[in-house]
């Protein structure tokens, strides 16, 4: 890929809107189940563009690469934010997929009730509309290749929690990424509960029969290693096999993973599909989100896995109240959490990034 600078050269004197290249433009859509949800396009100008969706907590919907879909998308795709979908597992009917979906800002896990109240299954911010409070696009005349838009998104209620998220997404004009920064500040009087997981959702064709599954970590099958049948020692489960007739319906396995961190304390994983010779990388802050899970449903029409940083390893807040690993935030204190994600299609840089995941 060439660099951004000379790609800036390239369209000197020779382009007279910035969206011929790249930028951020909003919209509404206005048909099915999402009618009426404000989205914005953001096209990086080296083959990613994706969708975010600003009234479902700027999570990211469709994603791609050239001509090439990133992101897997469940059957509805797309609603209306519900935001009273807190019962059971009442989330599911809304899950679009998509290449992000947030979960939290209280709760991560499955549905569950106890003294502190019933919290449904991931939370409550995924049905959360933002507050557009910026926009800015490249400036190609003064050579400011930079893109953002940031938001303000709020769980709260009167007597707490009280929680809002600051998102930014950001990118730069000439390379293929997409940069998310998240502070997450608890504007009421008492300490908060805070659990939060950043749920990535892959499809076909980058995740295809043969596709490498990448991270690195000390693992465990969420449901117990005699309930398992892909996360076992020896099979191959960092593999996409073909669609699995045990996992029509709700068949699905998760392996919990306390991923490992480089030096600089970055964890890193992804996807890589040797035949499409296109790679996805996904990294974060080790001390930010110490967990992640991978999510692997092969059912057919339902192909889908999932890479997943976190703070808890989908305990659920009952659970991490239990353990003593609960996170909670003072009144107006704030936590930052940054995740980086990066398409390659190199080869050099692909297996820098193969061997990153498997020594870190």
């Amino acid at each position: 890929m060439e660099s951004a600078d000379s790609i800036n050269k390239d369209w000197t004197n020779k382009v007279s809107n910035h969206l011929q290249v790249g930028g951020i433009e909003t919209s509404v859509l206005d048909n099915g189940a999402g009618r009426g949800t404000r989205i914005a396009w953001l096209n990086t100008g080296a083959g990613l563009r994706y969708k975010i969706v600003l009234d479902r907590a700027m999570d990211i919907a469709e994603a791609f690469y050239n001509q090439h879909s990133l992101a897997w998308l469940s059957h509805g795709g797309i609603t209306y934010p519900q935001p009273f979908s807190d019962k059971g597992i009442d989330w599911l009917r809304t899950f679009g997929g998509g290449l992000l979906t947030t979960c939290g800002l209280s709760h991560a896990g499955g549905p569950e009730s106890d003294e502190h109240g019933d919290r449904g299954l991931h939370g409550l911010i995924g049905n959360s509309p933002a507050e557009i409070v910026s926009i800015k696009q490249p400036d190609l005349r003064k050579g400011d290749l930079e893109m953002s838009i940031t938001g303000i998104i709020r769980e709260t209620k009167p007597f707490g929690p009280n929680f809002e998220l600051r998102r930014t997404i950001s990118a730069t004009l000439g390379k293929p990424e997409i940069r998310i920064k998240d502070e997450v500040t608890n504007r009421a009087n008492t300490p908060a509960p805070h659990m939060l997981l950043y749920h990535f959702n892959f499809g076909w064709p980058l995740a295809d029969e043969g596709t490498d599954i990448l991270w690195n970590g000390k693992w465990h099958p969420r449901h117990g290693e005699e309930n398992a049948k892909i996360f076992k020692e020896g099979n191959a489960f960092k593999k996409c096999p073909a669609p699995l007739e045990d996992h029509l319906g709700s068949g699905e396995e998760v392996v919990l993973v306390d991923v490992e961190a480089d030096i600089f304390g970055d964890s890193i994983c992804g996807l890589y599909n040797e035949k499409l010779g296109l790679a996805v990388s996904l990294k974060w802050k080790k001390e930010q989100l110490p967990w992640m899970a991978n999510w692997q449903h092969w059912g057919k029409g339902e192909y889908v896995t999932g890479l997943e940083p976190s703070t808890h390893p989908l305990s659920g807040q009952a659970k991490a109240r239990e353990d003593g690993t609960l996170i909670f935030i003072g009144p107006e204190e704030t936590k930052t959490y940054e995740l980086e994600l990066n398409v390659l299609t190199e080869k050099e840089a692909i297996d820098e990034f193969v061997l990153q995941v498997n020594i870190s």
